[in-house]
């Protein structure tokens, strides 16, 4: 899986942003999916599609 690896100050993996269509989905260590990002309308969604907010929100979504 390719995308923007995220990782903590020791260099350990913690999840990755990866596109997924026209949205940037964030997605832990294990390739689980966490929440996503559509830039055509500005918002952010958890796993379940709940709104979190307006803007790209997805590094609140990632938990060590």
């Amino acid at each position: 899986m390719s995308g923007e690896e995220l990782r903590d100050k020791n260099g350990n993996l913690l999840g990755r942003i990866v596109m997924e269509g026209r949205k940037q989905v964030l997605r832990d260590k294990n390739g689980n999916k966490l929440g996503e990002y559509n830039a055509d309308d500005n918002v952010t969604r958890d796993r379940n599609g709940n709104r979190i907010g307006t803007g790209h929100l997805l590094m609140t979504l990632l938990r060590p």
